[in-house]
């Protein structure tokens, strides 16, 4: 009764949070209802049994994308009013795509009602808890049979934060900056000055 009641609670939040992160107008409270969405999701995780899951949902998503995000977003100087003037020009492909997205949707549910697949089949790639605990089923999932597409996904981050990087910087000629190369690569006679100051007087730049 009490897990009945957590799931369903948590997935009202879940749902109207993520509803809120396409319609809410500010962009940074977009980004703090989905990591309101992604805390409830781990909610739902750890009713699973999967423990592991809603940890690595915290830390990775949460703890380190949304904090990209939250960066790009407040560091970009975006001209909201200008960016609102292009909705109603980009509105029809906009209803095309989401339109596309249901019919995936409704063709998925009722491909699965169809067919009756055996639930213990929709499950084989997992092995037994008596095999392997949550942390180490995943493991054995991800880094055996879907190694090649884990790799693609820390890839496909690992540009996004190169871009947020690379959008958020700002050359400024006033600013001295470090010349990593130049330090190493400086001789002795670059760096050393011998003096031989007389006494009481000191070294005169």
């Amino acid at each position: 009764m009490i897990v009945s009641a957590a799931f369903y609670i948590l997935s009202v939040i879940a749902v109207i949070s993520a509803l809120m992160v396409v319609s809410a107008k500010n962009p940074v409270h977009s980004v703090l209802f989905l990591v309101l969405t992604f805390f409830t999701t781990a909610g739902l995780f750890v009713l699973i049994g999967a423990e592991y899951l809603a940890m690595l949902l915290v830390v990775v998503y949460v703890g380190a994308v949304m904090v990209l995000f939250l960066f790009v977003v407040m560091m970009l100087d975006i001209d909201f009013v200008e960016l609102k003037q292009g909705f109603t020009r980009f509105l029809p492909l906009g209803s095309a795509v989401a339109i596309c997205l249901i019919a995936m949707f409704v063709l998925v549910i009722n491909t699965r009602l169809a067919i009756n697949i055996d639930p213990a089949n929709l499950g084989s790639p997992t092995p037994s808890l008596d095999i392997a605990n949550n942390a180490e089923a995943i493991g054995l999932v991800i880094y055996t049979k879907y190694l090649l597409f884990f790799q693609l996904a820390g890839l496909v981050l690992f540009v996004a934060m190169i871009g947020a990087i690379v959008l958020t910087l700002h050359h400024r000629d006033n600013v001295k900056r470090q010349n990593v190369t130049k330090q190493v690569g400086r001789l002795r006679a670059e760096g050393v000055e011998l003096t031989n100051p007389k006494s009481g007087a000191g070294v005169e730049l």
